[in-house]
């Protein structure tokens, strides 16, 4: 930067901020809890030449990463953003369940209400034993029973990071 104001690593560093300055672009002096929190997980050699080393058009979304990585590593010292991605695929995962479920009910209650007609008579016998099976089927579902099954099953995974605070800030 050079100028009046140092941005937010050389300003937490004491230093002054050089002209050339690696970290000015990317940690304005508006935000230091941006660098702070980079600094405190990273180290600012290490993000210093972390950056020196990519392509300029490539060190915004290094920094984003690693401003990411770092909230997340602070919320959670084990598993990081690691943790904050399990979570949001086993949330995925419950959700696929219950939408496979609600799936599953409507074709039931399709079936219960309009049984399909047979269009040829050789078929018939195979079309209702088919249907007579799926609709036993249907009536043995319980979807409640089902849809708590599936959210205990996946509660003792990992805890919830998102809700602590947004990993975005």
């Amino acid at each position: 930067m050079g100028g009046s104001s140092p941005c937010a690593s050389c300003k937490l560093l004491r230093r002054r901020c050089a002209k050339d300055c690696v970290f000015a672009p990317y940690f304005p002096s508006d935000d230091p809890q941006k660098f702070a929190m980079v600094h405190k997980v990273f180290g600012a050699s290490n993000v210093s030449k972390m950056l020196q080393e990519l392509p300029v058009h490539q060190r915004a979304d290094a920094v984003s990463s690693l401003v990411y990585e770092a909230n997340a590593r602070v919320r959670d010292p084990v598993y990081g953003c690691v943790g904050a991605i399990s979570y949001l695929q086993n949330q995925v995962s419950q959700l696929q369940m219950q939408l496979a479920v609600a799936q599953a009910e409507i074709l039931c209650i399709q079936m219960q209400q309009d049984p399909p007609a047979a269009s040829f008579p050789t078929q018939i016998d195979h079309h209702q034993d088919h249907d007579r099976s799926l609709l036993l089927s249907c009536s043995n579902i319980n979807p409640q029973l089902l849809a708590a099954g599936f959210a205990s099953s996946s509660s003792n995974a990992i805890q919830d990071p998102l809700k602590k605070e947004s990993l975005w800030t």
